[in-house]
């Protein structure tokens, strides 16, 4: 694929977790000044479980956005009363922000139930647009393989459909290694009415432990074929991230083409990984 045959339309954006270290700090600036130099459409941070790194995100996305790059901070309602969500949107406008990810979020380990105003992201979505009119870009969370709570696949395209209806302008993708069900998903999606961009969420694979735990308490499915890969390859770190770059680099190929409107790198803060395979995506 040349660079001419890329879409000029296609999205590339970069998402980080907030650090909470100063060493973490040092390490996110120096992958977000390598990852900057291919322009990205934005960067967005992560927000912790039940919002236990709201300092962090709000402290990443600010440094960011001031370095002059659209940053897109996530924002989740588990947890979180309208008040607290009224002051943490107007933080974020009065800085100039006009990008997020609304989420419902994860609840923290051990936590016993549901808190806060809302439980659901679209009445998270409606409570931004009803507070802030079109002032935000939001996108929202898409799953091609189902999200692990949902009871059923049709369950979850509905969850998706309300989202839509509730003001979200676009929608990002857990991540996923199978094409099929993220174009299937998209056709769904488009059938229920629900026709906003939905731009495919892409892991690196760098980890084979560290990926298949992500895989397990997410849903994502890595296929058998490429899980008896990577197992062959036991220690052999830089055999795992070869077979990887190639797995992960086609897949990337077979969404442009395909017609997905961009991809949204899961960067675990790390630059190598993300910037090898837009750079192939760009070279081929």
């Amino acid at each position: 694929m040349s660079e001419k045959a890329l879409p000029s339309a296609t999205r590339f954006s970069v998402e980080f977790f907030p650090p909470k270290t100063p060493e973490g700090s040092e390490k996110l600036r120096a992958s977000r000044k390598i990852l900057a130099a291919l322009q990205p459409e934005y960067f967005s941070v992560t927000f912790g479980a039940g919002g236990s790194t709201q300092s962090g995100t709000r402290d990443a996305v600010l440094e960011i956005h001031n370095e002059g790059h659209v940053a897109a901070p996530h924002i989740s309602c588990i947890g979180r009363s309208r008040h607290d969500l009224r002051e943490i949107l107007a933080e974020y406008k009065q800085a100039g922000i006009r990008r997020l990810v609304a989420l419902r979020g994860d609840l923290p380990s051990g936590f016993g139930g549901l808190a806060g105003d809302f439980n659901h992201a679209n009445e998270l979505i409606e409570f931004i647009r009803a507070e802030t009119g079109d002032w935000f870009h939001i996108e929202a969370a898409a799953y091609p393989e189902m999200h692990p709570q949902a009871k059923s696949p049709q369950e979850d395209l509905n969850n998706f459909a309300r989202k839509v209806k509730a003001g979200a302008n676009s929608a990002i993708t857990q991540y996923f290694y199978n094409s099929d069900a993220y174009f299937r998903f998209v056709d769904d999606a488009h059938k229920a009415g629900a026709d906003v961009p939905v731009v495919a969420g892409i892991m690196p694979i760098t980890n084979y432990t560290q990926l298949s735990r992500f895989s397990d308490m997410c849903g994502a499915e890595i296929p058998r074929w490429i899980r008896l890969k990577l197992a062959s390859f036991g220690d052999d770190g830089s055999s795992i991230r070869a077979f990887g770059l190639d797995v992960v680099t086609a897949l990337c190929e077979r969404l442009i083409r395909g017609g997905a409107p961009g991809l949204h790198f899961y960067s675990l803060n790390q630059a190598e990984p993300t910037q090898t395979i837009w750079k192939r995506l760009i070279s081929q």
